[in-house]
């Protein structure tokens, strides 16, 4: 078995055939957690899960994109352009609520992304700050569920480790969760594994990042620490020979850590799974 730690079945991608998709995976042993960017692909992650008897979860939060998408110039396909300035309606009842379901696992995909940012120094403070505002209220929200985090870091590592660091490792306060597509350098994975994370791989591995060796990352990276990624419908491996990825290509992720730790398959398989089990409690 496998289980496809972060997917979005529940976006517009699949809106045709995600059944089909779930079927897919489930008949050839790839389980999956569908991951809500907001409160709408949120409640449709957990209409997913609550139809499958297993193998199908839910995860819902407000993606950092979605917080900031007024103040973005660019970068944003259909579906965030949908649920720009989301923050200003963001109301944790709401996502407490989704989370009553027995088939809920996480809080997530929450965190930082500087990608895509404003140029004035005005608009970029208050980029950032709303940011870091929405990621800590969520935080707070996972800690009164009781549910680990999926946490989202594109171009704001720094800040996001440090504000972890602030909120729990000095604290003492346990944090359990996920660096979901880890795209940190050794520095950094090394600051998240102290903090207690996972790191979340997946088809990105097979692109060049500058400044990212892929190749020593995962090398270096404890097999008991990394959990399995598609991200799909992005983020497709190019063996795939397709343009829209699908948990069932999860394989493809484990192939290559597979080779680069010089294991085999099964037991990369084996330990991810439990990774995952054991921090989803599924």
């Amino acid at each position: 078995m496998i289980i496809d730690t972060h997917c979005h079945l529940n976006f517009q991608a699949f809106e045709k055939d995600a059944d089909k998709v779930i079927q897919r995976s489930l008949a050839e042993g790839v389980w999956m957690i569908n991951i809500g960017s907001q409160l709408e692909t949120g409640q449709r992650a957990v209409e997913l899960a609550e139809k499958y008897s297993e193998g199908v979860f839910a995860s819902v939060g407000l993606h950092p994109i979605h917080i900031t998408g007024h103040l973005m110039k660019k970068g944003l396909d259909s579906e965030e352009l949908a649920a720009q300035e989301k923050m200003k309606e963001f109301n944790v009842e709401d996502y407490k609520k989704l989370a009553e379901s027995k088939k809920m696992v996480a809080i997530g995909e929450i965190g930082l992304d500087y990608y895509y940012k404003p140029k004035s120094k005005t608009k970029l403070t208050e980029f950032k700050e709303i940011q870091q505002q929405g990621l800590v209220i969520q935080l707070d929200m996972a800690q009164d569920l009781n549910l680990p985090v999926a946490l989202h870091c594109r171009s704001a590592h720094d800040d996001l480790i440090s504000i972890l660091n602030t909120k729990y490792h000095i604290s003492g306060t346990n944090l359990r969760g996920v660096i979901h597509c880890f795209t940190g350098n050794l520095e950094q994975m090394e600051k998240y594994l102290n903090l207690g994370l996972y790191l979340g791989l997946n088809g990105i591995i097979f692109k060049p990042i500058p400044g990212i060796n892929w190749q020593q990352i995962i090398k270096e990276a404890p097999l008991d620490r990394i959990l399995i990624e598609t991200d799909s419908p992005y983020l497709t491996p190019p063996m795939a020979k397709q343009s829209r990825n699908e948990p069932i290509f999860s394989k493809y992720v484990i192939v290559e850590i597979a080779k680069i730790k010089k294991l085999s398959y099964e037991e990369v398989a084996k330990i991810t799974t439990r990774n995952a089990r054991t921090l989803f409690n599924i």
